[in-house]
């Protein structure tokens, strides 16, 4: 390991103990090639000029603002919901979570229509991975995309997932009837809800819900090899572009006592 490292660091040190002896000085050609001698270290050339130096100077010093700027965001993200979000108006043992287009890459690209949700005020939103957020593929994405995700270790999680509606049917603008029955739909997009595999012996309860002009496919599913979790609760819409697919999942240990919540975030679920 000792050995590793060291290969890895030589060329930063070989420069750096070079030019610490004042009695090695360096000597830049008209070309810009620099020679070095140390006492340690045999004569070489370093082929960095001065400009090359400098642009290595400012890369790490871009480098270091990113990093800060993304620790801080982490820290940000870990606040609980409610010190930031409205208290939702007919229950306010609830905060009421409305997506905006400053909150996802599809959601500015304008692929996602703005969608909400309550949460209780002590869950927190988890980052989500570049690749896993659609951000490198906006506006047009081949495959499905998390938005945005929420969590609390004693209650569970949820998530909105994302998929591009050429994946379910070729008719465009399609609502979610026009895509199929309950049934057919979850059988394409259980995977997104269990994180890995689908059966559909897992599938418990479906049902339809209306909202103004918009159709809801919900679903109960028990899911004990799922990555999610064992319990999960889902809800689908399409609209635009777009089919939208709201989780909510939770373990064994947390299902009993946070099952009623979850439930009340699903239904609350509406784009």
């Amino acid at each position: 390991m000792a050995t590793a490292s060291a290969a890895r660091i030589s060329p930063f040190f070989s420069f750096a103990a070079a030019t610490s002896f004042s009695h090695s000085p360096e000597t830049e050609t008209s070309t810009g090639v620099v020679f070095v001698s140390a006492p340690s270290i045999p004569s070489r050339r370093l082929l960095r000029s001065p400009a090359a130096r400098r642009r290595d100077f400012l890369g790490r010093i871009a480098l270091s603002s990113v990093l800060w700027i993304d620790s801080s965001e982490l820290k940000a993200r870990e606040v609980e919901v409610g010190s930031y979000l409205p208290p939702f108006p007919s229950d306010p043992s609830f905060v009421l979570f409305r997506a905006s287009s400053t909150d996802t890459p599809a959601l500015r690209a304008g692929n996602v229509q703005p969608y909400e949700f309550i949460l209780p005020p002590s869950w927190k939103q988890t980052r989500i991975s570049n690749i896993l957020s659609g951000n490198y593929c906006q506006p047009k994405c081949a495959e499905p995309w998390v938005e945005v995700k929420f969590e609390d270790e004693k209650q569970g999680k949820v998530q909105v997932v994302a998929s591009p509606l050429i994946r379910l049917t070729n008719k465009p603008n399609a609502s979610i009837e026009d895509i199929g029955t309950p049934e057919k739909v979850i059988t394409s997009l259980g995977p997104f809800v269990t994180g890995n595999t689908f059966d559909s012996d897992e599938l418990l309860e479906t049902s339809i819900e209306k909202h103004g002009n918009q159709t809801y496919y919900s679903y109960v599913l028990e899911t004990p090899y799922a990555l999610t979790g064992s319990h999960n609760l889902a809800k689908a819409t399409a609209k635009g572009s777009t089919v939208v697919l709201f989780v909510a999942s939770a373990n064994d240990k947390q299902w009993p006592s946070s099952q009623e919540t979850l439930k009340a975030m699903v239904y609350s679920f509406q784009i």
